[in-house]
């Protein structure tokens, strides 16, 4: 019997172009791919191990002769390449129409309205990198006191504001204006708060970020887990990315480490249920600034840290690595690809060396995740429970 289930997201690690990408604008694109063909020496044994190698079309990594679990790769279904579509169809909800984005900016209607409400002027409102954007407007900010606004291709509106300019309580109040006007005809999946700290030419964004997603529009796997009486534990931007819908407890994360340090001190505690992680620095620190070493070094510190997870875990837990979406760093553009997901899953009760093939939704998760925890199933999604479980 399986009594929790470990859902371990390695955010933007996409393994190859889907069959649609080029529709989205995405050539080509190989995440993992790419970066092992980069590498003089990727050092990623334990992803190896578990088979990723051994996954249809991941070329460029080497297959391992016996691995230790259940390995694949799924498509996805929704109409998106962003963080919300990846991680709600990874719970069993499905997106038909694509989140609304702003390539030229918000509309002016919007904006003097935001104004208005928070008593500021703004700077930007235009598509931007996170980064590039302070180097450009930080310095104007600390003089002014006006929040920096900006978007990108995903469906977001990001307030960028220096710590000690505009303090994190009034920050997060601007944010939650904004998710509060934003719906609607001028809809957009996420409001993100964007603290940074330094000096022009110094600054740095902190781990204080938070995420106001939409709701999620119908249940997901989280919210059967939940009223039926299991615990469901988020690490990281999960609780931001479902609006806290179907989640028990929750805590932020500094980093991709602190992100496996608080996914191991779950582990230690005794529950039923779900542990749900997602470590996004993958995504946020080196995919959207095409940064294809830093990368490299991310993924290859967490495959260091997996033999201690797999350790952690008790006869009846199950351990699911995957991703969201891609982030290609050698693409062009500074924005998500749309691409295969892993799908690698590890733990006592899982056969060796079993290939699962490529799922035609991330929901295929949620409805396995399910299947094991005894739960009523979201309307989308196939479990493939028994190809795995000896």
């Amino acid at each position: 019997m399986i009594n929790r289930v470990i859902l371990f997201v390695l955010d933007s690690v996409g393994i190859g172009a889907l069959p649609d990408s080029e529709k989205f604008g995405d050539i080509g694109v190989d995440t993992l791919g790419h970066i092992a063909r980069q590498a003089d020496d990727f050092k990623i044994p334990n992803l190896k191990k578990l088979g990723i190698g051994n996954i249809e079309g991941v070329d460029a990594i080497e297959a391992d002769p016996s691995p230790m679990g259940a390995y694949g790769r799924s498509l996805e279904a929704s109409n998106g390449k962003d963080t919300t579509t990846g991680h709600w169809e990874i719970a069993g909800l499905l997106i038909d129409q694509p989140f609304k984005t702003y390539p030229e900016g918000f509309p002016d209607y919007v904006i003097r309205a935001f104004e208005e409400k928070i008593g500021r002027k703004v700077m930007c409102n235009k598509p931007a990198s996170g980064t590039v954007i302070l180097d450009e407007l930080g310095e104007e900010h600390m003089k002014t006191g006006n929040p920096i606004v900006y978007t990108s291709a995903d469906s977001v509106f990001q307030i960028a504001a220096h710590e000690d300019i505009i303090p994190l309580d009034e920050l997060y109040k601007m944010c939650q204006i904004a998710r509060d006007m934003l719906m609607g005809d001028d809809q957009v999946a996420r409001v993100i708060a964007r603290p940074f700290i330094g000096t022009p030419g110094h600054f740095e964004r902190t781990s204080n970020r938070r995420d106001y997603s939409l709701k999620p529009f119908h249940k997901t796997v989280l919210d059967m887990a939940k009223e039926n009486g299991l615990e469901v534990k988020a690490v990281g931007k999960i609780v931001d990315i479902f609006d806290g819908e179907g989640i028990t407890e929750d805590i932020h994360t500094k980093d991709n480490m602190d992100g496996v340090e608080q996914t191991l001190k779950y582990l230690k505690q005794d529950f039923k249920g779900i542990l749900f992680t997602n470590l996004v620095d993958f995504d946020a620190k080196f995919g959207h600034r095409r940064d294809v070493k830093g990368y490299q070094g991310a993924i290859e510190a967490l495959d260091a840290r997996i033999p201690e997870l797999l350790e952690a875990m008790r006869e009846d837990d199950v351990i699911i690595f995957l991703a969201d979406h891609g982030n290609d760093p050698t693409y062009t553009g500074t924005d998500h690809t749309r691409e295969y997901i892993p799908v690698l899953v590890a733990g006592a009760s899982i056969k060796e060396g079993v290939d699962i093939g490529t799922l035609n939704t991330f929901s295929d998760i949620a409805a396995t995740v399910s299947d094991m925890l005894g739960i009523p199933q979201t309307p989308h999604g196939k479990s493939f429970k028994s190809q795995i479980l000896k």
